[in-house]
């Protein structure tokens, strides 16, 4: 059986047809899209086409910009999770009625610029929440144009390895393992692993309500 560690990454080309393809669902023009991320509309193209790798910013930002969940980068044909036990009439109609399982053998990762990688943690779709893994490298920042990020929502973090900093625009947080962290993402901030040796995982949660 496949392992979470054996799995390998969503290459370039198939992350830039995803968002193409949200994109397009989203009936923004290429242009639109461009002028919402201050980068040129050729840039967004070698995106789409999987020879421009995004970083953390630029992807967070292209999804904001269509209005897609960053979730929904993950979500691949035929990759639909596990669902057991009948629906319930007691929840919201807008939360999951059922069960659902995805094995970690079964959630690949997105690679992006600087080596930084991307996991989802859900197991399906959750309306206004997000859960994710992010392995930071040495030396590897959420950003590779030195630009802050806002988008919206906030933030929970736990740092569970390593060391990882959030830049605010007047001030620098550091977490260790076991720390953790919330912030409206309103707040311009920019995430780094300052470390020279040591890699850096964290958990987060984007809760978008």
């Amino acid at each position: 059986m496949t392992s979470r560690q054996d799995l390998e990454a969503i290459t370039n080309e198939s992350l830039g047809r995803r968002l193409r393809e949200l994109r397009l669902r989203s009936g923004k023009s290429l242009r639109a899209v461009a002028r919402e991320l201050g980068i040129s509309a050729s840039a967004v193209s070698q995106i789409e086409r999987g020879t421009m790798r995004p970083s953390v910013s630029r992807l967070i930002a292209f999804v904001s910009a269509i209005g897609a969940p960053l979730a929904a980068v993950f979500d691949t044909p035929g990759a639909a999770p596990v669902r057991t036990g009948a629906a319930s009439a007691d929840l919201p109609p807008d939360l999951p009625a059922t069960v659902a399982v995805r094995r970690a053998c079964e959630i690949a990762p997105i690679e992006l610029a600087g080596g930084v990688l991307f996991r989802r943690l859900s197991p399906a779709a959750t309306p206004d929440v997000e859960f994710f893994e992010s392995t930071y490298p040495p030396r590897a920042v959420s950003t590779a144009h030195g630009r802050f990020l806002k988008h919206d929502g906030y933030e929970v973090g736990t740092v569970t390895a390593g060391e990882l900093t959030i830049e605010f625009e007047n001030e620098v947080i550091t977490l260790a393992a076991g720390d953790s962290v919330t912030f409206p993402c309103s707040r311009p901030h920019i995430i780094g692993n300052r470390s020279e040796t040591v890699t850096a995982v964290a958990t987060w949660l984007i809760v978008h309500r």
